[in-house]
């Protein structure tokens, strides 16, 4: 048996922007932790082709087409998973927008998209998921994924970092304001990290070449990116039982520490 075996056993899991990357690498380990779990995303293809190869190990999943842009699908896609599954336990928002801007450069619509995405969409995710839970007075957690950028980040992730460190502050809010209906809520700020997101925007925005992984881990202290598993395997945890009372958290889930200095 594996550590997160049975962790989630009975929950129903929503893992928003889950059809690829960081997303379905959470979904396959919810499955594997026991849960039930849906999945939203942009493109039917890839969704349906995660809930098939789920449903084909044994789990119970279906996809939600939904652009998470828009606070209606977001809610709508929260209403439709209550509506087949009966409830959601937990939430993970792991949807996000990463194209480049500065502060000289970024236009109105460029940022717009990124309020949208990285933290509207968030927004009203988490208060249709509340709102089921309040409802059946129940407890849930719901977890963030954010970014190690929210501290400040590179100069041409403006709008990125504006958007993702307004989600940092409404996860500690929002946490605030329902521990006493004993939903837990926190956020992970992820480093760099090995996924298909990742590559596209490293050849579109950077000109990497095939071997841009091998050049970015021979400069990182660990001599490799963050996996998208590893993140997965941290965020059932914080999902379940076993991570405890823990609420509010914003844990930095990377390489380089945040003050060091050499």
């Amino acid at each position: 048996m594996g550590l997160l075996d049975g962790l989630l056993r009975g929950k129903t899991v929503l893992v928003n922007g889950g059809s690829q990357g960081v997303g379905a690498a959470i979904a396959r380990a919810a499955v594997r932790a026991g849960a039930a779990v849906a999945v939203t995303g942009r493109r039917t293809e890839p969704g349906e082709a995660l809930t098939a190869e789920l449903a084909s190990a044994g789990g119970r999943a279906m996809f939600v087409r939904a652009d998470l842009a828009d606070a209606e699908q977001a809610k709508a896609a929260v209403a439709e998973v209550v509506d087949v599954f009966g409830r959601i336990d937990c939430l993970v928002n792991s949807a996000g927008l990463t194209s480049r801007g500065t502060l000289l450069d970024t236009t109105p619509e460029l940022f717009d998209a990124h309020i949208a995405i990285n933290l509207k969409g968030p927004f009203f995710a988490m208060q249709a998921a509340v709102a089921d839970m309040v409802a059946r007075k129940a407890p849930g957690t719901i977890v963030n994924i954010i970014t190690s950028s929210a501290h400040g980040g590179q100069p041409f992730l403006a709008p990125y970092v504006a958007a993702k460190a307004g989600l940092v502050g409404l996860t500690r809010n929002a946490a605030h304001a329902h521990r006493w209906d004993r939903i837990r809520i926190n956020g992970l700020n992820i480093g760099w990290t090995a996924t298909e997101g990742e590559d596209a925007t490293q050849r579109a925005f950077h000109g990497a070449g095939d071997d841009w992984r091998v050049q970015a881990a021979a400069r990182l202290p660990m001599g490799r990116l963050g996996q998208p598993d590893e993140i997965a395997d941290f965020v059932v945890f914080l999902l379940s039982d076993r991570s405890g009372v823990v609420t509010g958290s914003v844990i930095d889930w990377d390489q380089n520490v945040l003050g060091g200095l050499d």
